[in-house]
């Protein structure tokens, strides 16, 4: 089969490789109809995951139809059209058994190597390095999903394949990420990044409750998507000092709520992003937590700072003063994908919410590293990329 494989910092190519078998009874096979590149995934394109491998396939963000399954599966059958969440979870587990699907015990068969860093291992997660299981991802044209009775979600007739393919992580993500907010009637949002979670975080924020949503980011096109689509206030951090305007904005009690969509590879305008850049070159640092600074300083007293945005290791200059002293409550976390897929169908089913709307590019699996280089370098107004095997 074709899939898209990791060569090194920067290089993807589509491969000709062994098509997946099964490899336990509780497997199933998929053949897959479409698949996206994630933001997640260019943390891997720019190197900054460790335990990535050449060859090793990318994406963790896939649909299609099961065409094998193991003996032992009996809740999905050949022939079922699928999703797949990101995050795999064995159902069985203590975590599981809570609804925190992303913190399963029984999925990462890596987790020693995690549990030097973490202290206790997450979940296994698709295409997401050997940190994360090594599991083979889903930009390629079959997956082998494990614990199938579990991690496949039954699709309905009359949807598409781009209404419910972000199901799987983007939407689930955005969703989870407003909800961690505790969002009351007549609070205000601040939302930075407004790449595809963060979109989805805007949307999920007023579906919430929410009476405003102010969206940061810089460049045009997702801003004006933000403000178009999302219906959200939207600021530009290189044009003005977002802590002072969003005072002013807030009648200078700051956002209720704040969420960081960002993550480690965050861009900054001042001295200490610059030397976040240095200390990553170095290694001294593996992340950049520029907007993660801004979202707690900028924060209201008593507020919800919320972080679906990925980081990888260690930050410098985190304002933890700032968080105890205004009594801030953090909530953070791979997505519990699984707690989220019947609620939100039913959100797409009864329009209240068209996912389609983050697409902005279609291409076949044989573009993807052009779509890698598009996305990573936002040319051609690009935000979201599907991809058709």
């Amino acid at each position: 089969m074709k899939a898209v494989c990791w060569q090194g910092a920067n290089k993807v190519q589509v491969d000709t490789v062994p098509d997946p078998k099964i490899l336990n009874p509780r497997d199933a096979i998929i053949k897959i109809t479409s698949t996206a590149i994630c933001g997640s995934d260019l943390h891997l394109y720019d190197g900054f995951i460790p335990t990535m491998e050449k060859g090793d396939i990318l994406g963790h963000e896939f649909m299609g139809e099961v065409v094998e399954i193991g003996s032992e599966v009996k809740r999905v059958k050949v022939g079922d059209r699928v999703v797949v969440p990101f995050t795999i979870s064995c159902g069985n587990c203590f975590f599981c058994q809570r609804d925190l699907w992303s913190l399963c015990d029984n999925s990462n068969p890596n987790g020693w190597m995690i549990e030097k860093v973490m202290g206790y291992s997450p979940s296994g997660l698709f295409g997401y390095s050997h940190l994360f299981g090594g599991y083979a991802g889903g930009q390629a044209e079959y997956a082998r999903v494990p614990f199938a009775d579990v991690g496949l979600f039954k699709i309905p007739d009359g949807l598409t394949d781009e209404q419910v393919l972000f199901l799987t992580d983007i939407f689930p993500t955005g969703y989870m990420a407003a909800e961690n907010c505790n969002i009351k009637p007549g609070d205000i949002v601040a939302v930075w990044g407004c790449g595809p979670v963060g979109q989805f975080a805007i949307k999920s924020a007023y579906m919430l409750g929410a009476e405003r949503v102010i969206a940061i980011d810089r460049i045009p096109e997702r801003l004006q998507m933000a403000q178009q689509q999302a219906k959200a206030e939207v600021l530009n951090y290189e044009e003005v000092n977002v802590g002072d305007v969003l005072k002013e904005m807030t009648g200078g009690r700051g956002p209720d709520a704040v969420i960081d969509a960002v993550g480690l590879e965050a861009h900054g305008t001042d001295f200490i992003a610059f030397h976040d850049r240095v200390k990553q070159v170095v290694r001294l640092e593996t992340d950049r937590p520029s907007a993660l600074r801004q979202v707690i300083l900028s924060c209201g007293k008593g507020g919800h700072v919320s972080i679906p945005g990925a980081y990888g290791g260690f930050l410098d200059k985190i304002p933890m003063g700032a968080a105890m002293n205004k009594g801030l409550t953090f909530k953070s976390g791979q997505t519990h994908v699984h707690k989220y897929l019947r609620p939100l169908l039913e959100h797409i089913q009864n329009g209240d919410i068209d996912p389609t709307f983050i697409i902005t590019h279609r291409l076949p699996l044989e573009q993807a590293p052009h779509g890698y280089e598009i996305f990573k370098h936002k040319k051609d107004n690009c935000i979201k990329i599907v991809l058709k095997p």
